[in-house]
């Protein structure tokens, strides 16, 4: 395929999947997976399977997600976003053990704009295995990496009221 084609291609994706992630954010999920799902047929991204998986999520469709999640790393395990969401997703499925390398590989990944969520997820995984003092870690580096971050910040006032 000449250049010029891929371009075609690669924008018109782009395009689909702007309008899948709107109609995720305004709730329309079913509307969201048919759009994210033809962006990907178009161009794959690893952004469009990490957002088929964030929207399978939002449905409690956790085995879905994170299958999404492992193709947006075949196509570029460069992105943080898929380890860190596998990591949420197997959370949710209370298989903590699990959830903390893929945390970890999330912190390695070169392209990654929201190292806050990795730590802050490794931290309630900590607290909930009652492990607290790695978990306020956990939950300070999320907090330096991301001031704005105020769930981290009421988890290192919640803990550190509850260490006192």
């Amino acid at each position: 395929m000449s250049s010029e084609g891929e371009k075609l291609k690669r924008e018109e994706a782009m395009a689909l999947f702007q309008q899948a992630y709107q109609n995720q954010m305004q709730g329309d999920l079913e509307e969201a997976i048919e759009l994210y799902k033809r962006s990907i047929d178009i161009f794959p991204t690893a952004e469009g399977h990490t957002f088929l998986g964030w929207t399978y999520s939002f449905q409690g469709r956790w085995d879905e997600a994170i299958e999404e999640c492992l193709r947006a790393i075949e196509v570029d395990p460069t992105f943080g976003n898929p380890y860190n969401d596998i990591g949420a997703y197997l959370v949710e499925k209370d298989r903590l053990d699990e959830a903390i390398p893929w945390f970890e590989r999330a912190l390695k990944a070169p392209r990654y704009e929201s190292y806050c969520f990795p730590h802050f997820n490794l931290g309630r995984v900590h607290e909930r295995k009652r492990m607290f003092g790695r978990a306020l870690a956990e939950y300070k580096k999320a907090y330096q990496v991301n001031p704005q971050h105020l769930g981290a910040l009421q988890a290192i006032r919640r803990l550190q009221a509850m260490l006192n």
